[in-house]
C-alpha cells in the first residue's frame, strides 16, 4: 500500500517546488547598503598628585607632553570620518587653582586647535565637556590633520598649600567617539 502513495507523493512535492512562490534573488543590495559604525577609544589619561605640584612650584608647567595621534593617518580612513565627538573629564582635588591646555598638532607642529580649562580648586564639582567635530560642530579637518597632541598643564595657586581631602590630586581623561562611512 505504500508503493501506491509513493509516486504520487513524489510527483506533488516536485511540482511544488517547480511552481513554488520565490522571488529572484537580488545581490546588488550591497550598492544600496550605508554601513556607518561609531568606534570608542580612550585617547589620555593624566593623574598628577599635589605633592608633585607643589614640588614644581608655582606658575610654571608641572606637567607638558606631545602625545602622538595617529588615528587618522591612513588616507582610506581619514576620508571616511563622518564626525567625532571627543569628552574631557576634569577631577581636582588639590588646593590649587590650574590651568591645562590641550592643543591639536599636525604633521609639522603647527597648532589646528587648542582647549583651554581653568579648573577650580576643591572641592570643585566633576568637569565635562563633549566637543563635536563634523556637522553643527568644529571642522572635521582638525581630525583628520591631527598627528599629535600638546598636554600641558600649570599651577595657578601657590607651592605650598595642601588639600584636606584624602589623597588630593588633579585626574584629566578623555575619551573620543568617531563615525565612519564605510560604503
Amino acid at each position: 500500500m505504500r508503493r501506491l502513495f509513493f509516486p504520487p507523493l513524489l510527483a506533488v512535492i516536485a511540482l511544488f517546488l517547480i511552481f513554488s512562490c520565490a522571488e529572484k534573488q537580488d545581490f546588488n543590495q550591497f550598492d544600496d547598503l550605508e554601513v556607518t559604525p561609531t568606534v570608542a577609544s580612550s585617547i589620555f589619561y593624566l593623574e598628577s598628585e599635589e605633592q608633585h605640584i607643589n614640588a614644581v612650584g608655582n606658575f610654571t608647567d608641572f606637567y607638558s607632553q606631545i602625545v602622538n595621534f595617529e588615528a587618522f593617518n591612513e588616507e582610506f580612513v581619514a576620508e571616511r570620518l563622518l564626525e567625532g565627538t571627543i569628552t574631557y573629564e576634569i577631577e581636582n582635588t588639590t588646593s590649587k587653582d590650574l590651568n591645562i591646555t590641550i592643543e591639536f598638532l599636525d604633521a609639522e607642529g603647527n597648532v589646528l586647535d587648542a582647549q583651554v580649562f581653568d579648573v577650580d580648586q576643591a572641592p570643585a564639582p566633576l568637569f565635562s565637556l563633549e566637543v563635536f567635530y563634523g556637522p553643527g560642530g568644529k571642522n572635521i579637518e582638525i581630525l583628520t590633520t591631527t598627528s599629535g597632541l600638546r598636554i600641558s598643564a600649570s599651577n595657578l595657586g601657590d607651592s605650598a598649600s595642601v588639600s584636606s581631602l584624602p589623597d588630593p590630586k588633579l585626574i584629566l581623561r578623555s575619551a573620543a567617539e568617531f563615525t565612519f562611512r564605510l560604503q
